[in-house]
């Protein structure tokens, strides 16, 4: 005990506190290919698996709860299924929620479901109101993002139709909403009005048009700090972008098919193409293994005061998580083999999270501290930030763990509880305030495992 408690008050005294050093740590297991993280305004964090199937889960409520199938509305496989979803601000009030998926003939479909009347947990299968469809002419570069930005309307990302190269060149034809951003202004009747400073509002059969130049927006989303706009434009064969502009900016050129990143691509029909946006950030396949990027989010939690105005993205065939800080420097995060990342998501604080086809969820949090996890894959800790109940999964059948300590970070006793030899412990830490801990857990040979335990 006692060499562990030096061990925790030198951990806490030394100068680990100057520059943020994020990495994943396992949050909750068992989702099946997931591809949106998001939050209905509270306590859930609920994720949209490409299969049709919308499940949550919470603290107190661990295990995956089913919200929503629909299922048997979509075509799934590659790139088509299930592809996004977002809760309307009002969402307390109107239980209103939004989904874009592909239906049995590919085509893109964005609509509105309800919660239930009776069970809050759960959506009404039959309160489907569709507001758009898009026929998509190749199963490939659907786009699938939703959300509502800081202007309250609704921002749809369309890829450019599919194949390769864009080869009728959508992106660029401002009569089609294919390779496009979106907007709609949502109505409680189930149908979306035009905003009226859309950029080619009242002039075009388009009128959604919010952005275009864009080859496959998987994922974009907004600085909840600064309002800006970050979209994370998938690559041809060689380049994948990231752009970050003002979210106000109406009517922005990303540049794509005439541009691959800051490379011409095929310049045939871009002879009138001026003032389109370059990439704020990009990287080669070549320097980084990687293939298509997955967009993330501006950390504006407030748990790891270090990681503020941190925007994190990773690559789906590389399983590099990067972030860029507020200067434009970009570090690699963590790489995890296997992940084949697809999204992040916010919790209701503004925590951060990232899955992939493995259908584990990670937390992104500050290692800060300067502790390294023992052997975390032996045993999963969930979920990191906690307020009421800790769970400690044991994933292996090697030696049990027998007892759990929580420290301060002046090294003070605050929980001491035996574990029993079962999968799964749970630990009551509603008396905790809100800050970060030490967890330590002993097993039966009296070897030590430490986790680093937020508090919220």
């Amino acid at each position: 005990m006692r060499t562990l408690f030096t061990f925790v008050i030198c951990l806490f005294t030394g100068a680990a506190f100057s520059q943020a050093q994020p990495e994943l740590e396992m949050y909750a297991i068992g989702f099946n290919s997931p591809v949106v993280i998001t939050n209905a305004g509270d306590d859930r964090i609920f994720i949209a698996e490409q299969g049709g199937l919308i499940r949550f889960f919470n603290e107190t409520n661990p295990d995956a709860t089913t919200f929503l199938d629909i299922s048997d509305l979509i075509s799934t496989g590659g790139e088509r299924g299930l592809l996004g979803l977002a809760f309307h601000p009002d969402y307390a009030t109107n239980g209103y929620f939004y989904v874009n998926y592909t239906n049995s003939e590919g085509t893109t479909v964005i609509s509105r479901f309800t919660v239930s009347d009776t069970d809050g947990d759960a959506a009404n299968p039959d309160s489907e109101a569709i507001m758009m469809t898009v026929p998509q002419p190749f199963s490939n570069h659907n786009g699938g993002c939703l959300q509502f930005g800081p202007d309250g309307y609704l921002y749809i990302a369309m890829g450019d139709g599919g194949s390769g190269g864009d080869p009728n060149n959508y992106a660029q034809n401002l009569e089609s909403y294919l390779g496009k951003l979106l907007r709609i202004d949502v109505q409680d009747d189930g149908s979306y009005d035009i905003p009226g400073d859309n950029p080619f509002a009242g002039t075009s059969n388009v009128e959604e048009i919010w952005a275009y130049g864009l080859r496959n927006p998987w994922k974009f989303s907004f600085d909840s700090a600064t309002g800006e706009l970050w979209i994370a434009d998938v690559g041809q064969n060689a380049i994948e972008e990231i752009n970050k502009v003002d979210g106000t900016s109406a009517g922005l050129n990303y540049g794509w098919r005439c541009y691959e990143g800051n490379d011409e691509y095929d310049m045939s029909q871009c002879a009138g193409v001026t003032g389109t946006v370059m990439p704020y950030a990009q990287y080669t396949h070549n320097e980084t293994g990687g293939c298509s990027i997955t967009g993330g989010y501006v950390y504006r939690g407030t748990m790891y005061p270090d990681m503020q105005g941190m925007y994190f993205y990773a690559d789906y065939c590389s399983n590099v998580v990067s972030s860029i800080d507020t200067e434009g420097n970009i570090e690699d995060v963590q790489t995890i083999g296997g992940s084949n990342f697809t999204t992040f998501g916010e919790d209701v604080n503004g925590e951060l999270y990232i899955t992939g086809m493995s259908g584990i969820i990670y937390h992104i949090k500050d290692n800060n501290l300067g502790l390294e996890d023992v052997n975390s894959n032996q045993f999963a800790v969930y979920p990191n930030p906690a307020s009421q109940n800790l769970f400690i999964k044991n994933n292996t059948v090697n030696t049990p763990l027998e007892r759990a300590h929580i420290y301060d970070t002046s090294g003070k006793v605050l929980l001491n509880k035996p574990l029993e030899n079962i999968e799964l412990n749970s630990l009551d830490i509603s008396g905790l305030s809100n800050g970060l801990y030490i967890l330590a857990l002993t097993d039966a040979n009296g070897s030590k495992y430490n986790y680093k335990l937020a508090v919220k």
